[in-house]
């Protein structure tokens, strides 16, 4: 096994079912770029009793394209590559499965015996008996046989879920584990950017995470050679940008009818606080009902979106907002641009519009590392519920605070400096207003701490003591 960054978790559980006593089906799903199949294919060493990958739907069509026959022959392709046999060239994916059976019986031995079907949405779009057969394969035969180890994997998380972890029909309940893979925290990228021998402190690396997220595949694409900034404009703002390209690649390779789900997106990156439903239906015009339900659920469980109550607010509105820093980035300065100039980050490194950029990328940074911040701040061990407060005017608004079970709510100031962060007159002012009104609004009844969570520290001045406590940026890096 090659190192792998991170997945600590992960790895324990994957050696977990390697050696159990019993036929595992596991499924490994996330979003897309995120390193699920480097994952499965370094543990193992690419020792697999049998592995494919779907082909793309997306990447195929074309006239008199043939989706399921193409599935099928790519199939058979990897069946014989592992020493698969048939007397008549099989043409349905029941006889498909079949032939794996028979190919497994010949390989199933003492040790664990590895299937990994890669892609598997990608297998199973439209009428084409996939499912079925799947089902078949598993309920008739894999799961009598100890030593089988059947790992699906698939980027399109609501699929996976519906499909395979949810499944109504013959699937339900089969599934013995299930891997959630999650984007590289802080400490991963730091580890990753070590492993790459990139040199890189921890005031860029946020910068990074910011534009880039916690995504493996993304952050592969950094040259050690040059700068964040050059590396920046290397990849988004050059012709041959990589992650010029990326945007709808991703969105067409996961959603069917995809142009709806960028419309989503696209529409939840002007407001960082996000929109209910039905002014999503308004700023898009997809109609207000059951699809465009289903089109949320599936943003939210491939990662792009996540959905939230306001504090105090009213429990049945539900919002929801883009939190894939990626999309952020390039719907800010990329999409729509008229923009040519190939170093506009380098030379704009300092202007407004990027230090208000920096500002509310933070903030989405340490939402993304709350449990670290919780950490940092002392109360780990204590229940509590996160989320945003916003007033009643939707004049003043706490991105982050912590509901404590220990009769206290922390609210969060993120500020990102370059120094240590000065608190004005002014802006202690707005802390007081901003905390009377908000124990005022909702009733609180519970003791209110301020925290601030900040680059470099807090400098000391007369209105230090507003904050109970101080989170710089190393505690975002810390493991939990």
């Amino acid at each position: 096994m090659n190192q792998i960054i991170g997945r600590e978790c992960e790895i324990e559980q994957l050696e977990r079912l390697s050696h159990s006593g019993r036929a595992e089906f596991v499924a490994v799903y996330g979003r897309r770029r995120v390193g699920k199949t480097f994952l499965i294919r370094e543990y193992f060493d690419n020792r697999f009793a049998f592995y494919h990958t779907g082909i793309s739907p997306a990447e195929l069509k074309s006239d008199g394209f043939d989706l399921k026959r193409e599935q099928l022959r790519g199939f058979c392709t990897s069946l014989q590559q592992y020493g698969g046999e048939w007397d008549e060239y099989p043409k349905d994916w029941f006889a498909v499965f079949e032939c794996l059976k028979n190919l497994l019986n010949r390989k199933l031995k003492d040790e664990k015996q590895v299937v990994f079907i890669d892609e598997l949405p990608w297998l199973g779009v439209g009428n084409s008996g996939f499912l079925s057969a799947l089902e078949h394969f598993w309920n008739s035969w894999g799961s009598a046989h100890s030593k089988l180890l059947l790992i699906v994997c698939g980027s399109a998380a609501s699929w996976m879920n519906e499909n395979i972890l949810n499944n109504h029909g013959g699937l339900y309940g089969r599934i013995t584990d299930e891997i959630h893979l999650l984007p590289f925290t802080l400490r991963e990228c730091e580890q990753f950017y070590e492993s790459r021998h990139i040199c890189m402190d921890r005031y860029d690396q946020i910068q990074s995470y910011m534009a880039l997220g916690g995504i493996p595949y993304y952050l592969d694409m950094i040259r050690p050679e040059k700068s964040l900034s050059q590396n920046i404009d290397y990849l988004f703002f050059t012709r041959i940008g990589r992650l010029r390209t990326e945007f709808e690649r991703l969105y067409r390779s996961l959603f069917e009818n995809s142009d709806n789900y960028v419309k989503v997106v696209r529409s939840l990156a002007q407001r960082r606080l996000g929109y209910t439903r039905k002014e999503i239906a308004e700023r898009t015009g997809i109609a207000y009902n059951g699809r465009l339900s289903n089109m949320l659920n599936a943003l939210e469980k491939s990662g792009f979106v996540v959905s939230y109550h306001y504090f105090g607010g009213n429990a049945k509105e539900i919002y929801y907002k883009l939190v894939d820093n990626y999309s952020l980035f390039y719907l800010q300065f990329v999409d729509g641009q008229k923009n040519e100039e190939e170093n506009f980050w380098t030379h704009n490194l300092h202007t407004p519009r990027l230090n208000t950029w920096r500002g509310l990328a933070f903030e989405d940074v340490c939402l993304q590392h709350h449990k670290q911040i919780k950490k940092a701040l002392g109360f780990s061990a204590v229940a509590c519920t996160t989320g945003p407060w916003l007033s009643k005017e939707g004049t003043a608004q706490i991105d982050l605070l912590f509901d404590r079970n220990d009769h206290v709510i922390t609210l969060c100031e993120m500020k990102f400096s370059g120094n240590e962060f000065s608190i004005t007159q002014d802006y202690d002012a707005q802390l007081r207003s901003k905390t009377e009104r908000f124990i005022s609004e909702t009733s609180c009844r519970k003791s209110v701490q301020l925290a601030l969570v900040t680059t470099y520290g807090l400098e000391k001045s007369k209105y230090a003591g507003r904050f109970q406590s101080v989170v710089t940026l190393d505690a975002l890096f810390e493991k939990l």
